[in-house]
Protein backbone atom coordinates (compact mmCIF):
# COMPACT_ATOMS: atom_id res chain seq x y z
CA UNK A 1 0.00 0.00 0.00
CA UNK A 2 1.40 3.38 -1.04
CA UNK A 3 0.35 4.97 2.25
CA UNK A 4 2.75 2.72 4.15
CA UNK A 5 5.75 2.61 1.82
CA UNK A 6 7.48 5.87 2.75
CA UNK A 7 7.05 5.32 6.51
CA UNK A 8 8.40 1.77 6.30
CA UNK A 9 11.39 3.02 4.28
CA UNK A 10 12.16 5.69 6.89
CA UNK A 11 11.77 3.14 9.68
CA UNK A 12 14.18 0.78 7.91
CA UNK A 13 16.79 3.57 7.76
CA UNK A 14 16.23 4.27 11.45
CA UNK A 15 16.81 0.61 12.36
CA UNK A 16 19.97 0.45 10.28
CA UNK A 17 21.58 3.79 11.04
CA UNK A 18 20.37 4.77 14.51
CA UNK A 19 19.74 1.36 16.06
CA UNK A 20 22.67 -0.26 14.25
CA UNK A 21 20.76 -3.50 13.66
CA UNK A 22 22.02 -6.25 11.38
CA UNK A 23 20.22 -6.91 8.08
CA UNK A 24 18.64 -10.13 9.41
CA UNK A 25 17.14 -8.31 12.40
CA UNK A 26 15.83 -5.50 10.19
CA UNK A 27 14.17 -8.01 7.87
CA UNK A 28 12.42 -9.61 10.86
CA UNK A 29 11.01 -6.23 11.93
CA UNK A 30 9.84 -5.41 8.41
CA UNK A 31 8.29 -8.86 7.97
CA UNK A 32 5.91 -8.16 10.88
CA UNK A 33 4.88 -4.77 9.49
CA UNK A 34 4.38 -6.15 5.99
CA UNK A 35 2.17 -8.87 7.43
CA UNK A 36 -0.09 -6.14 8.85
CA UNK A 37 -0.10 -4.27 5.52
CA UNK A 38 -1.05 -7.45 3.65
CA UNK A 39 -3.90 -8.00 6.09
CA UNK A 40 -5.30 -4.54 5.30
CA UNK A 41 -4.91 -5.15 1.58
CA UNK A 42 -6.56 -8.59 1.70
CA UNK A 43 -9.49 -7.14 3.64
CA UNK A 44 -9.83 -4.07 1.37
CA UNK A 45 -9.04 -1.71 4.24
CA UNK A 46 -7.62 1.56 2.96
CA UNK A 47 -5.92 2.81 6.11
CA UNK A 48 -2.59 4.57 6.64
CA UNK A 49 -0.17 3.96 9.54
CA UNK A 50 -1.14 7.39 10.87
CA UNK A 51 -4.84 6.50 11.04
CA UNK A 52 -4.88 2.88 12.20
CA UNK A 53 -6.46 2.52 15.66
CA UNK A 54 -6.24 0.07 18.54
CA UNK A 55 -9.43 -1.82 17.64
CA UNK A 56 -8.14 -2.51 14.12
CA UNK A 57 -4.79 -3.80 15.43
CA UNK A 58 -6.57 -5.99 17.98
CA UNK A 59 -8.75 -7.47 15.24
CA UNK A 60 -5.66 -8.18 13.13
CA UNK A 61 -3.92 -9.96 16.02
CA UNK A 62 -7.09 -11.94 16.80
CA UNK A 63 -7.54 -13.00 13.17
CA UNK A 64 -3.94 -14.07 12.75
CA UNK A 65 -3.44 -15.64 16.20
CA UNK A 66 -4.51 -19.11 15.06
CA UNK A 67 -1.60 -19.17 12.62
CA UNK A 68 0.99 -18.30 15.27
CA UNK A 69 2.30 -19.94 18.40
CA UNK A 70 2.61 -17.72 21.52
CA UNK A 71 6.29 -16.99 20.87
CA UNK A 72 5.65 -15.88 17.28
CA UNK A 73 2.67 -13.81 18.40
CA UNK A 74 4.80 -12.11 21.04
CA UNK A 75 7.44 -11.28 18.43
CA UNK A 76 4.77 -9.90 16.08
CA UNK A 77 3.34 -7.60 18.76
CA UNK A 78 6.83 -6.50 19.81
CA UNK A 79 7.75 -5.70 16.19
CA UNK A 80 4.60 -3.65 15.64
CA UNK A 81 5.11 -1.79 18.91
CA UNK A 82 8.58 -0.80 17.79
CA UNK A 83 7.25 0.57 14.47
CA UNK A 84 4.42 2.60 15.99
CA UNK A 85 6.68 3.88 18.78
CA UNK A 86 8.99 5.13 16.05
CA UNK A 87 6.08 7.00 14.42
CA UNK A 88 5.27 8.59 17.80
CA UNK A 89 8.92 9.46 18.34
CA UNK A 90 9.05 11.20 14.94
CA UNK A 91 5.79 13.09 15.74
CA UNK A 92 3.84 11.37 12.97
CA UNK A 93 1.39 10.14 15.61
CA UNK A 94 0.48 11.36 19.08
CA UNK A 95 0.09 7.82 20.48
CA UNK A 96 0.63 4.19 19.57
CA UNK A 97 -2.39 2.02 18.68
CA UNK A 98 -0.66 -1.01 20.13
CA UNK A 99 0.48 0.55 23.41
CA UNK A 100 -2.09 -1.26 25.58
CA UNK A 101 -2.02 -4.61 23.78
CA UNK A 102 -0.36 -7.21 25.98
CA UNK A 103 2.37 -9.53 24.81
CA UNK A 104 1.62 -13.21 25.61
CA UNK A 105 3.49 -14.37 28.71
CA UNK A 106 6.23 -16.80 27.77
CA UNK A 107 8.22 -19.13 29.90
CA UNK A 108 11.95 -18.84 29.46
CA UNK A 109 13.10 -21.60 27.17
CA UNK A 110 16.17 -23.20 28.63
CA UNK A 111 18.45 -24.32 25.81
CA UNK A 112 20.16 -27.68 25.67
CA UNK A 113 23.72 -27.55 26.88
CA UNK A 114 26.58 -29.97 26.51
CA UNK A 115 28.81 -31.28 29.27
CA UNK A 116 32.55 -30.93 28.82
CA UNK A 117 32.76 -34.70 28.23
CA UNK A 118 30.11 -34.47 25.48
CA UNK A 119 32.02 -31.64 23.81
CA UNK A 120 35.23 -33.68 24.08
CA UNK A 121 33.44 -36.68 22.52
CA UNK A 122 32.11 -34.61 19.61
CA UNK A 123 35.53 -33.18 18.85
CA UNK A 124 37.20 -36.59 19.27
CA UNK A 125 34.77 -38.03 16.68
CA UNK A 126 36.18 -35.75 13.95
CA UNK A 127 38.10 -37.74 11.34
CA UNK A 128 41.38 -35.88 11.13
CA UNK A 129 42.48 -37.89 8.10
CA UNK A 130 39.95 -36.10 5.87
CA UNK A 131 40.71 -32.85 4.06
CA UNK A 132 38.38 -30.93 6.38
CA UNK A 133 39.30 -32.68 9.64
CA UNK A 134 41.70 -30.11 11.08
CA UNK A 135 39.37 -27.30 10.01
CA UNK A 136 36.40 -28.88 11.75
CA UNK A 137 38.34 -29.46 14.95
CA UNK A 138 39.60 -25.85 14.97
CA UNK A 139 36.07 -24.56 14.30
CA UNK A 140 34.43 -26.49 17.13
CA UNK A 141 37.21 -25.59 19.54
CA UNK A 142 36.73 -21.91 18.61
CA UNK A 143 32.94 -22.08 18.91
CA UNK A 144 33.17 -23.51 22.41
CA UNK A 145 36.21 -21.72 23.82
CA UNK A 146 35.14 -18.27 22.58
CA UNK A 147 31.33 -18.55 22.75
CA UNK A 148 30.78 -17.31 19.20
CA UNK A 149 27.62 -17.07 17.15
CA UNK A 150 27.86 -19.21 14.01
CA UNK A 151 27.79 -16.05 11.83
CA UNK A 152 30.75 -14.69 13.81
CA UNK A 153 32.64 -17.95 13.34
CA UNK A 154 32.26 -18.15 9.55
CA UNK A 155 33.16 -14.47 9.14
CA UNK A 156 36.29 -14.68 11.31
CA UNK A 157 39.37 -13.40 9.48
CA UNK A 158 43.09 -14.08 9.79
CA UNK A 159 43.53 -10.38 10.48
CA UNK A 160 41.16 -10.76 13.47
CA UNK A 161 43.58 -13.11 15.26
CA UNK A 162 45.74 -11.44 17.89
CA UNK A 163 47.32 -14.55 19.39
CA UNK A 164 50.27 -12.79 21.03
CA UNK A 165 47.83 -10.67 23.02
CA UNK A 166 45.53 -13.68 23.61
CA UNK A 167 42.45 -12.18 21.88
CA UNK A 168 40.42 -12.42 18.70
CA UNK A 169 38.39 -9.54 17.28
CA UNK A 170 34.75 -10.41 16.66
CA UNK A 171 32.27 -8.46 14.54
CA UNK A 172 28.85 -9.21 16.01
CA UNK A 173 25.27 -8.05 15.51
CA UNK A 174 24.92 -4.55 14.09
CA UNK A 175 28.62 -4.63 13.12
CA UNK A 176 29.54 -4.09 16.78
CA UNK A 177 33.07 -5.23 17.50
CA UNK A 178 34.42 -6.84 20.64
CA UNK A 179 37.60 -8.60 21.70
CA UNK A 180 37.22 -12.11 23.09
CA UNK A 181 39.98 -14.00 24.94
CA UNK A 182 41.29 -17.12 23.19
CA UNK A 183 43.34 -19.71 25.04
CA UNK A 184 46.56 -21.35 23.89
CA UNK A 185 44.72 -24.70 23.45
CA UNK A 186 42.45 -23.24 20.76
CA UNK A 187 45.24 -21.18 19.23
CA UNK A 188 47.19 -24.40 18.73
CA UNK A 189 44.39 -26.06 16.73
CA UNK A 190 43.82 -22.97 14.58
CA UNK A 191 47.56 -22.86 13.79
CA UNK A 192 47.58 -26.56 12.92
CA UNK A 193 44.63 -26.02 10.55
CA UNK A 194 46.26 -22.99 8.91
CA UNK A 195 49.52 -24.90 8.39
CA UNK A 196 47.85 -28.06 7.01
CA UNK A 197 44.31 -28.17 5.54
CA UNK A 198 44.09 -24.46 4.73
CA UNK A 199 47.43 -24.43 2.92
CA UNK A 200 46.19 -27.13 0.51
CA UNK A 201 43.21 -25.09 -0.70
CA UNK A 202 43.16 -22.89 -3.79
CA UNK A 203 41.73 -19.74 -2.23
CA UNK A 204 39.29 -17.74 -4.35
CA UNK A 205 39.76 -14.02 -4.85
CA UNK A 206 38.21 -12.01 -2.03
CA UNK A 207 38.53 -14.78 0.55
CA UNK A 208 42.27 -14.62 1.21
CA UNK A 209 41.67 -13.25 4.71
CA UNK A 210 38.81 -15.62 5.62
CA UNK A 211 39.96 -18.08 8.29
CA UNK A 212 37.66 -21.07 7.79
CA UNK A 213 37.26 -22.01 4.13
CA UNK A 214 35.26 -24.64 2.29
CA UNK A 215 36.89 -27.03 -0.18
CA UNK A 216 36.32 -24.51 -3.00
CA UNK A 217 38.32 -21.83 -1.19
CA UNK A 218 35.34 -19.71 -0.22
CA UNK A 219 33.59 -18.75 3.01
CA UNK A 220 31.67 -21.53 4.77
CA UNK A 221 27.91 -21.27 4.97
CA UNK A 222 26.17 -21.34 8.32
CA UNK A 223 24.22 -24.36 7.11
CA UNK A 224 27.45 -26.30 6.58
CA UNK A 225 28.52 -25.72 10.19
CA UNK A 226 25.08 -26.98 11.32
CA UNK A 227 25.50 -30.09 9.16
CA UNK A 228 28.99 -30.86 10.50
CA UNK A 229 27.75 -30.70 14.10
CA UNK A 230 24.59 -32.76 13.40
CA UNK A 231 26.66 -35.48 11.74
CA UNK A 232 29.10 -35.64 14.67
CA UNK A 233 26.21 -35.86 17.16
CA UNK A 234 24.74 -38.75 15.18
CA UNK A 235 28.14 -40.42 14.98
CA UNK A 236 28.54 -40.54 18.78
CA UNK A 237 24.86 -41.29 19.43
CA UNK A 238 24.23 -38.02 21.25
CA UNK A 239 20.52 -37.84 21.97
CA UNK A 240 20.20 -34.05 22.20
CA UNK A 241 18.97 -31.36 19.84
CA UNK A 242 22.14 -29.40 19.21
CA UNK A 243 23.36 -26.70 16.85
CA UNK A 244 26.34 -24.33 16.70
CA UNK A 245 24.49 -22.16 19.24
CA UNK A 246 24.59 -25.05 21.72
CA UNK A 247 28.34 -24.50 22.01
CA UNK A 248 27.68 -20.84 22.84
CA UNK A 249 25.14 -21.81 25.53
CA UNK A 250 27.61 -24.32 26.95
CA UNK A 251 30.45 -21.77 26.94
CA UNK A 252 28.37 -19.35 29.05
CA UNK A 253 27.01 -22.04 31.37
CA UNK A 254 30.39 -23.60 32.10
CA UNK A 255 31.93 -20.20 32.80
CA UNK A 256 29.15 -19.36 35.25
CA UNK A 257 29.33 -22.74 36.97
CA UNK A 258 33.06 -22.25 37.46
CA UNK A 259 32.66 -18.85 39.12
CA UNK A 260 32.67 -16.26 36.32
CA UNK A 261 30.40 -13.25 36.86
CA UNK A 262 27.51 -12.42 34.55
CA UNK A 263 28.96 -9.07 33.52
CA UNK A 264 32.15 -10.69 32.20
CA UNK A 265 30.14 -13.32 30.33
CA UNK A 266 27.90 -10.58 28.90
CA UNK A 267 30.94 -8.76 27.47
CA UNK A 268 32.35 -11.94 25.93
CA UNK A 269 29.03 -12.92 24.37
CA UNK A 270 28.48 -9.40 23.04
CA UNK A 271 25.05 -8.90 24.63
CA UNK A 272 23.79 -5.35 24.99
CA UNK A 273 21.57 -6.32 27.92
CA UNK A 274 22.47 -8.44 30.95
CA UNK A 275 18.92 -9.83 30.76
CA UNK A 276 19.79 -11.56 27.50
CA UNK A 277 22.81 -13.15 29.14
CA UNK A 278 20.66 -14.48 31.97
CA UNK A 279 18.48 -16.39 29.49
CA UNK A 280 21.56 -18.28 28.32
CA UNK A 281 22.21 -19.60 31.80
CA UNK A 282 21.02 -23.20 31.96
CA UNK A 283 21.41 -23.78 35.67
CA UNK A 284 20.30 -26.98 37.32
CA UNK A 285 19.05 -27.03 40.91
CA UNK A 286 22.13 -28.82 42.16
CA UNK A 287 24.35 -25.95 41.03
CA UNK A 288 22.05 -23.36 42.62
CA UNK A 289 22.11 -25.32 45.89
CA UNK A 290 25.90 -25.33 45.78
CA UNK A 291 25.91 -21.55 45.32
CA UNK A 292 23.74 -21.08 48.42
CA UNK A 293 25.78 -23.55 50.47
CA UNK A 294 29.04 -21.94 49.48
CA UNK A 295 28.27 -18.23 49.59
CA UNK A 296 25.24 -17.52 51.79
CA UNK A 297 25.93 -16.54 55.41
CA UNK A 298 22.92 -18.59 56.63
CA UNK A 299 23.90 -21.77 54.83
Amino acid sequence: MDKWGSYIKEYKSYLKIERGLADNSIENYLFDINRLVRYFFDNSMDVSPLEVNEETIQQFIYDISEQLNPRSRARLISGLKSFFNYLVFEDYRSSSPIELIEVPKLGRKLPDTLSTSEIDSLIAAIDLSTNEGERNRAMLETLYSCGLRVSELVNLKLSDLFFEEGFIKITGKGNKQRFVPIGSHTQKYINIYCNTDRNKITIQKGFEDTLFLNRRGRILTRAMVFTIIKQLAKKIGLNKTISPHTFRHSFATHLLENGADLRSIQLMLGHESITTTEIYMHLDRKFLSNVINTFHPRK
